[in-house]
């Protein structure tokens, strides 16, 4: 379980101090409950995260153990290092928005034909309870030829799940490679 501590100041200079040895500022937070400030050593938090299993996963922050989902993460522009990542608290029984990663299987037959499979959008936005959400929409590919797209209305989702994009959006395609 990844372990974190509570930050008593968050100033610009205690943050600095804390990314400076080797912390990752987090914010946690859900809707009904005090927002949470926290901060994850940087290297746990990647480490926690790549071998994940699940999309919600178990924090401990000061005396308590939360299921949290990563809402948004920043990185520096430059070094492309982990700067401020938020985490929202995924409430039992409570109707929220999450957003679900697109994975593909398969090798598009456009491939073979000079394409290229591009991913219009890496994530989906859902509404659903935190026990019916999906750890990820798995799209096969491998019929897709040029000019052949998956749109959000072509996604069955499970049952509990509202897809929150609209229906036409594309989600991953093959276009001509020029």
């Amino acid at each position: 379980m990844l372990e974190g501590i509570v930050r008593e100041s968050i100033g610009k200079k205690a943050t600095k101090a804390l990314r400076r040895d080797g912390y990752l500022i987090a914010n946690i937070y859900a809707k009904g409950m005090d927002n949470i400030n926290a901060a994850f050593k940087s290297n746990e938090f990647i480490k926690a995260v790549r071998r994940k299993e699940k999309l919600i996963f178990d924090v401990k922050v000061g005396d308590q153990t939360l299921p949290v989902i990563i809402q948004e993460y920043q990185r520096d522009p430059v070094t492309n290092q982990l700067l401020h990542v938020d985490l929202r608290v995924a409430k039992e029984g409570v109707l929220s928005k999450y957003l679900v990663p697109v994975k593909t299987v398969g090798t598009p037959k456009g491939l073979k034909n000079k394409g290229v499979l591009i991913f219009s959008k890496k994530r989906l936005l859902v509404k659903c309870k935190a026990e019916n959400l999906p750890d990820a929409f798995e799209l096969d590919v491998s019929d897709l030829d040029v000019g052949d797209s998956i749109l959000v209305r072509d996604i069955k989702a499970p049952e509990g799940v509202v897809m929150m994009d609209a229906d036409r959006v594309s989600v991953v395609g093959v276009i001509k490679a020029k």
